[in-house]
């Protein structure tokens, strides 16, 4: 907490008038990430096909992470208190930006583009498509330009929705 106050130029007692404790303050930002990202997931999933729809949204995530690496990783991939699991979060439609995610896949299974099955399974499935590339690739495990890995993740994304249509 001192270094955050000092980082930003208040003192460690101000941010407790806030913040009761570490794990609050991290809280707080995950949320305003996933609040972030919830925005600009929603513009993307109106326009366009089912597929068209997914594509944009999973380009915000990959912009997202890679312009917030920090917050990304504080977002989907840190333990802390308050981070939503899967199942019983998500089903119960407390995840932001997966519920966005969701409405796009029941629309392609509704009109009959995708095949049925447990549309949570397939968003909780493109996230860890999503999250473990983004891992692998932040953690530097992946020797390739930028250009190449968005290059990559786009492949992933249309072989990964090509594997759910009917």
């Amino acid at each position: 907490m001192r270094r955050i106050a000092a980082a930003v130029g208040v003192t460690p007692m101000a941010i407790y008038r806030y913040y009761p404790g570490r794990a609050s303050l991290l809280n707080a930002l995950a949320d305003d990430g996933f609040e972030e990202l919830a925005a600009r997931l929603d513009i993307k999933k109106l326009f366009g096909g089912v597929e068209e729809r997914l594509t944009k949204m999973m380009e915000v995530y990959l912009e997202h992470a890679l312009q917030k690496p920090r917050l990304f990783e504080l977002m989907f991939l840190k333990p802390r208190e308050g981070a939503r699991s899967y199942p019983r979060d998500f089903k119960a439609g407390r995840s932001p930006t997966a519920n966005l995610l969701l409405q796009v896949v029941e629309s392609g299974m509704h009109s009959g583009h995708f095949r049925k099955a447990d549309a949570w399974e397939i968003v909780f499935e493109m996230g860890a498509l999503s999250h473990g590339l983004l891992l692998l690739y932040l953690g530097g495990r992946m020797a390739v330009p930028p250009a190449h890995f968005r290059a990559f993740y786009r492949r992933s994304f249309r072989r990964f929705i090509q594997g759910i249509r009917k």
